[in-house]
């Protein structure tokens, strides 16, 4: 797939990215991080999008920065609508964005804008009946979600998409990756969730994200830190 200018998948290099750590709404702090980003050769970037009024600086922040833009929405597809008009990708999670009606809505403003979605899927918002059947977000409860939400987008004509599984036990995470990596040729973002802290938060990365890529899993990625946001791409490469 493509993200803006970065290629993500088949035989193109793995990609680093970070997420701004930054209040969305403050563009001018937002755009200074994303510089600093850069500045460290990060290769996509990520922002929330809480609010009507983060949505409404996409603009600013997108005209200030080169690297790809992807905005992280939950729960209100409204937001994905708005910000599929600027971003160059969409983060979803089909478990709390709702209604199908309103992931076709998503689906069909990305289209119309030529951008990919990115399905995230974690342990922390799985699908009632999911955990019912499982009992806890297991591997197995995350790649069938991740599956799911494939095959749904899948049925309504839908490819132009990455794909996401994460969990903060980098045995949970490696276990659901490769479930999913061995059912499905989706383009992979890989990323431990929750890592911890700088040091320790690189330590589960690096075991959990250098196991994957070591097994030929995991197209684009980034190390999840408590700690600025450039530290994560230092640790990424």
């Amino acid at each position: 797939i493509q993200v803006g200018k970065v290629k993500i998948g088949g035989d193109a290099p793995v990609s680093v990215q970070s997420m701004c750590s930054t209040d969305t709404r403050d563009a001018t702090a937002t755009i200074e991080q994303i510089s600093q980003l850069e500045a460290a050769g990060c290769e996509v970037i990520r922002v929330a999008v809480p609010d009507d009024e983060a949505a409404g600086v996409l603009p600013k922040i997108k005209a200030a920065m080169t690297v790809p833009l992807i905005a992280d929405i939950h729960f209100d597809h409204r937001l994905a609508l708005k910000a599929a008009k600027v971003v160059d990708c969409v983060r979803i999670n089909p478990g709390n964005i709702g209604a199908w009606w309103k992931v076709e809505e998503v689906i069909k403003a990305v289209n119309d804008h030529g951008i990919p979605i990115r399905v995230g899927v974690n342990g922390g918002s799985l699908e009632r009946d999911l955990l019912d059947k499982y009992g806890w977000p297991s591997p197995e409860a995350l790649a069938e979600s991740a599956l799911n939400a494939v095959h749904a987008l899948e049925d309504v004509g839908f490819t132009n998409m990455k794909v996401s599984l994460k969990a903060s036990d980098v045995h949970h995470a490696i276990d659901a990756y490769w479930l999913f990596a061995h059912q499905s040729d989706y383009p992979l973002h890989i990323g431990i969730t929750e890592a911890g802290t700088a040091m320790t938060g690189a330590v589960k990365s690096t075991m959990g994200l250098g196991y994957l890529l070591s097994q030929g899993i995991g197209d684009t990625l980034r190390v999840s830190l408590a700690a600025d946001p450039v530290e994560e791409v230092k640790v990424g490469f």
